[in-house]
């Protein structure tokens, strides 16, 4: 059995993280995820997912995510049943977080980032985007001496 999630959306709004009595970091967060796709002229459709992270991760997204910033989750799908206060049997569907990632830079996320859950190039460090070799010329390469041995 498999059981593998992968999620890009936006935090809905700032974590919160807590310590277990044992004194584990956990934090809960819920993003907003587009849909791939919407029927023609009908609004954009988005799911609200709930997020659990534990120990290093949870203090991670605590430290360095708010409402609105843009997050690349992986984790596993975990179903809990329970019992609410009117005696009624529940479930609660969530995403336990094993990995967390950054998919915006800072300025990106600080301005607004777009509203998109990817950013686009603009949204990227300079650093980020692609260099273009297309006016590279060919005085810019030098010949390797080659023994003709293979390296492994």
């Amino acid at each position: 059995m498999y059981n593998r999630v992968i999620l890009v959306g936006r935090l809905t709004a700032d974590p919160e993280l807590r310590q277990t009595p044992s004194g584990l970091s956990v934090c809960s967060f819920s993003i907003a995820v587009d849909r791939r796709f919407q029927a023609k002229g009908a609004e954009k459709q988005v799911d609200f997912i709930d997020i659990v992270a534990w120990r290093q991760s949870a203090e991670f997204v605590s430290r360095y995510f708010s409402k609105g910033r843009a997050i690349l989750v992986e984790g596993s799908l975990q179903v809990r049943s329970y019992t609410d206060k009117n005696d009624q049997k529940r479930r609660a569907y969530e995403v336990v977080a094993d990995d967390v990632r950054f998919v915006e830079s800072k300025n990106a996320a600080s301005s607004g980032g777009g509203g998109a859950a990817f950013p686009s190039d603009a949204d990227a460090p300079p650093a980020a985007i692609a260099p273009a070799y297309s006016s590279g010329s060919v005085d810019d390469f030098a010949e390797i001496d080659d023994d003709g041995d293979l390296p492994f």
